[in-house]
């Protein structure tokens, strides 16, 4: 179907009978039922998310989508705390979302299954495992800001999962928005591609409607905002009598468009100059929106519209790119998944707790299908679990479903022992039979059968901790409820630590920033009542080495009547420019020792890299390589992993430690009349800047800063500039310490400053 007709139909299919109740609150006379979303074709399925920075606007962008398909009575609002993805009480008292929410619905026979993500920092692996089951994103922009900071964060996860997306600027109704600001900043700091697919109408507080490029369709939304929830808006062929302003940009805008798709599309450069020639503008809408597939499925380019969610301006064609635009989940390449056929293969993504259900798991179907009351075996546990029920996700509100398809999101009852980036398949003879099936096109191909001796799908990466502080129960009887409390909150948010300290004895709690560590604290005082107190907050250092060293140690032990001696000799060395430690084993020495004993000798060293020998913080960046291991027999593994450990140790001493500390990208946006006093604070903190940017009327500080200065930054931020600043803050690298901010931490840590 052409835009055109899709323009036509959508003018036609979008007027909503409305009853203005309140301001902002319009309400149907009846709601579309979950349970008759459309179950098409795998080829009309979109898997879709929505990510930006924060405050861009990605939860009511959502809230008009599920308005505008007929799934929900009331448009919802952020500020309001009554929108449908943000139902945690955490995220409706701070009008941020926090977990990512995963919803379904329809839109002119396609099913989409969408998730909105957080904004924030501190819980980008929500965006992250979100995006490593999805096939399309939709990145919101602040057009009155273009990239920001997370923004950048964003779209590098989503090109590493080679995610085609599509940009909407949204706030096209502030004063400060800039079609072109927007466009020159996706080209510069994301280093994308956008080819702009709708030109506004007015600007501003004028902002009426767009004109779509492709089909020269003028769409304008008439009403006030306080009385006008946008389901009806005027679709119209553009006039010679309209505006000549519009009617010249539009022009000039059209041609730049065939013009880079022209430039990305062989196939489309073929037809222009065969059949189009003489007047390039004369190429058929058809024609160009399919050249315009083939470019966004590519990653070649990316789409870019505008609008105002919260003005209910723009969402319809956002929709309607979605599908146009967006794969299907049988266009995207899942190498390994083709070799369980018709089979059913699935990734666990997340897990929450429900009190009533227990443990709730979403999974992403690629092959086969799910049913409920069946058993699935779990590749990553090496386990058989039974699917008591079987979900489709809408928020906080899932309906019961007896089966669900490739290509779909589906919720899942009863897998007790599934976590995060587990593979799910129907049986152990299914898994066994797609490893013959990669392990004979291997031998045939005469390659590698790496890939093939287990083939489960790839997990998620978790982000390590930067924040850490002690937590501690209300009274001793509450110490089992908090650890159950910890492990099911563990479960649910992989990017959380608990560990316990060795030499206190005390539970450490370990997070991604303030904010993430503050939530994980309310959630356990409303979810599982119980009071808890938290430690001071503190920075999670890490340590290395400055040279190399070699160690030699003896551990004689009698236990009983067993006598355990081994001697171990290695050397320490330090790694340049790494984040990761490594253990090697002499040639001479890795073919003398047996598996068991190699196996234990690596887990001494695991163990010390663990704790450092400087502050007792992990070590990175260190090789250790294993010269010397000697042992009676009957020694006990666990002796040789302990004289391993006690060496490294040694070792570790005897090289020099140096302590990291984690150095944070900072962003400051602020009114140019407050940037001397950010700056003189900045110096303050061991900042650095590295530049300063201009963004309309504002100033953009670029800077790095180290993390334990930032304690508490919003706070004072907001009192430097009036609470005319914003700000982010995200991890750039692990930075030795001079020796004088060494010290003083030194003296901080023993109680002596």
């Amino acid at each position: 179907m052409s835009i055109r007709n899709l323009m036509t139909r959508s003018s036609q299919t979008c007027r909503c009978k409305v009853t203005w109740r309140r301001n902002y609150s319009f309400y149907r006379d009846e709601v579309k039922s979950l349970r008759a979303v459309v179950s098409p074709d795998i080829s009309k399925i979109r898997n879709i998310g929505i990510m930006a920075h924060i405050d861009a606007g990605k939860t009511t962008t959502t809230e008009r989508m599920l308005y505008y398909a007929g799934y929900t009575r009331a448009l919802g609002d952020v500020d309001d705390g009554d929108t449908v993805t943000d139902y945690m009480a955490q995220e409706r008292e701070r009008g941020i979302t926090i977990q990512s929410a995963a919803v379904t619905f329809d839109w002119k026979d396609h099913r989409i299954n969408l998730i909105d993500t957080p904004g924030h920092v501190d819980f980008t692996l929500e965006v992250e495992r979100a995006l490593r089951v999805l096939d399309g994103a939709v990145a919101v922009f602040d057009a009155s800001a273009g990239v920001e900071a997370q923004t950048m964060t964003v779209w590098r996860q989503a090109e590493k999962h080679k995610i085609p997306c599509v940009c909407f600027l949204n706030k096209m109704d502030k004063p400060a928005a800039s079609l072109r600001y927007s466009l020159d900043s996706i080209k510069t700091k994301l280093k994308a591609n956008p080819i702009l697919l709708q030109i506004p109408i007015g600007s501003g507080k004028s902002f009426t409607g767009l004109v779509d490029l492709i089909t020269r369709q003028k769409m304008t939304w008439q009403g006030s905002s306080l009385t006008y929830d946008g389901c009806a808006f005027e679709t119209s062929a553009l006039q010679p009598s309209d505006d000549p302003d519009v009617l010249q940009a539009v022009s000039e805008a059209r041609a730049t468009l065939i013009e880079q798709v022209a430039d990305l599309d062989d196939d489309f450069t073929e037809l222009l100059l065969g059949q189009y020639s003489e007047n390039f503008d004369a190429v058929p809408a058809g024609k160009l929106q399919e050249a315009l597939r083939k470019v966004t499925l590519a990653r070649k380019g990316v789409p870019v519209l505008c609008g105002s969610s919260l003005k209910n301006k723009g969402v319809q064609p956002l929709l309607d790119a979605i599908t146009a635009y967006l794969p299907a989940p049988n266009e995207r390449n899942h190498a390994l998944v083709r070799w369980y056929n018709d089979d059913l293969c699935a990734l666990a993504f997340k897990v929450v707790h429900d009190k009533q259900r227990g443990p709730l798991v979403f999974v992403r179907i690629y092959s086969g299908s799910m049913k409920a009351q069946s058993a699935v075996y779990n590749i990553n546990r090496n386990g058989t679990e039974r699917m008591s029920r079987l979900l489709l996700p809408f928020a906080d509100q899932h309906i019961e479903i007896p089966s669900l398809s490739a290509g779909n999101i589906a919720l899942t009852v009863g897998l007790k022992q599934t976590v995060t980036g587990d593979t799910i398949v129907s049986s152990k003879a299914s898994a066994a039979a797609a490893v013959r099936r990669a392990q004979k096109e291997a031998e045939s191909k005469s390659s590698s059968q790496r890939e093939s001796s287990s083939l489960a799908l790839a997990g998620v990466e978790v982000p390590e901790p930067v924040f850490f502080c002690s937590i501690e129960p209300p009274t001793l009887a509450k110490q089992t409820d908090l650890e159950h409390a910890l492990n099911c909150l563990q479960r649910e948010d992989p990017s959380l630590k608990v560990r316990t300290d060795p030499d206190s004895g005390q539970t450490i709690l370990c997070g991604m920033g303030e904010l993430h560590i503050e939530i994980i604290h309310d959630r356990i005082k409303r979810e599982y009542n119980i009071e808890t107190h938290l430690g001071p907050l503190q920075v999670a250092y890490r340590e290395t080495i400055l040279q190399s060293a070699t160690a030699t140690d003896t551990l004689d032990r009698t236990l009983g009547d067993k006598r355990h001696v081994v001697t171990v000799e290695l050397a320490v060395h330090a790694l340049e420019s790494s984040t990761f430690c490594e253990a090697t084993f002499e040639e001479e020495v890795k073919t003398q020792l047996p598996a068991d004993v190699r196996e234990a000798v690596e887990n001494g060293v695991q163990s010390a890299y663990l704790q450092g020998p400087v502050l007792g913080f992990p070590v990175e960046g260190v090789k250790t390589v294993i010269q010397r291991v000697r042992l009676e027999p009957g020694t006990s593994a666990a002796m040789v992993s302990a004289c391993v450990s006690r060496c490294m140790l040694k070792a570790l001493k005897l090289a020099g430690g140096q302590v990291l500390e984690p150095v944070m990208a900072l962003e400051v946006t602020v009114d140019e009349e407050y940037l001397s006093l950010v700056l003189s604070d900045l110096a303050q903190r061991r900042g650095t800047v590295c530049d300063i940017q201009s963004r309309q009327e504002n100033k953009v500080l670029l800077a790095t800063v180290p993390l334990a200065e930032m304690m508490g930054y919003s706070t004072v931020l907001r009192t430097l500039t009036s609470g005319n600043a914003t700000f982010s803050l995200e991890l750039s690298s692990y930075e030795p310490m001079n020796t004088q901010d060494q010290n003083t931490l030194f003296n901080k840590m023993a109680g002596l400053a």
